[in-house]
């Protein structure tokens, strides 16, 4: 009989510890972790034993970079439970930075959730700031994320890797030659929404006076981001919207080449 009791409490005591590591390693991770990327990890396995294709993972943002170049990217986590999410990001080499706001910070050279994210229109997103080696050559950006119920375990969650996005430093000039611009063009900016920084591109087929300007939705000018002759060609231009007194919502930018104009709007989320 006092054997079976000791039985008992010792199996209670074995019950109890595991649901208290448990909570533990879910609650540890819920403030981010690295060394889970296809760069020198196995996966997020705390979050399910594989990763799993109903997860969507993936890394936009430009894929050629001059030595010591630097860009904004986006890393876009969507399906499975997605009632919150996180990720790891990893790069071969080059540098790793967060952004303000992002909802990542830097351990190591990686980067990592500072919590679990809420989806937006059923997307998960974290933008941060990569700058290339100083030497041409192929660097590869890692990442995985995991999509959670948030029941306070990591039982139902799933994750997956982010396919490897490859990006080339190159000195050799990306631009299309000049015969091949063919139109007056302003592009969707990059990331949108964004916070604080963003990248407007556009394309000018002919020389010109070029003004290109920041609207709030009342018509109000915010800010003139170019006011100057241009050569025909491809142009990029930051907006530091932490430069402005800006609330969040949407604004416009527009851009004027000799009496021609076009005008896209982006999202600001402060």
């Amino acid at each position: 009989m006092k054997k079976l009791f000791y039985n008992k409490f010792f199996l209670s005591n074995l019950f109890v510890g595991l649901i208290v590591l448990t909570s533990f390693l879910f609650y540890s991770y819920s403030s981010g972790i690295t060394g889970t990327t296809r760069k020198n990890g196995t996966g997020c396995d705390c979050h399910g034993i594989s990763p799993t294709t109903s997860v969507n993972v993936s890394i936009t943002g430009p894929q050629t970079l001059s030595p010591g170049g630097k860009a904004t990217y986006r890393l876009s986590i969507s399906g499975g439970p997605l009632s919150r999410a996180g990720t790891n990001i990893a790069a071969s080499s080059g540098t790793l930075t967060v952004l303000t706001g992002s909802g990542l910070k830097k351990v190591g050279d990686e980067l990592t959730h500072t919590s679990p994210k809420t989806p937006v229109s059923g997307v998960v997103t974290f933008d941060f700031e990569y700058t290339a080696p100083n030497s041409p050559g192929t660097v590869t950006l890692y990442a995985n994320g995991n999509s959670v119920n948030n029941n306070g375990s990591t039982s139902g969650d799933q994750w997956n890797y982010a396919t490897n996005f490859v990006i080339q430093v190159t000195t050799t000039s990306v631009k299309p030659e000049l015969s091949e611009i063919k139109n007056f063009e302003l592009k969707q900016n990059f990331p949108n929404p964004f916070n604080p920084n963003t990248t407007i591109s556009y394309s000018l087929n002919k020389d010109g006076f070029v003004t290109l300007q920041v609207f709030d939705l009342l018509g109000k000018e915010i800010a003139v981001l170019k006011n100057e002759f241009q050569k025909a060609g491809e142009y990029e231009v930051l907006f530091d919207a932490s430069n402005y007194d800006l609330h969040s919502g949407t604004y416009f930018y527009k851009l004027t080449l000799d009496g021609f104009s076009d005008v896209r709007k982006f999202v600001y989320l402060k």
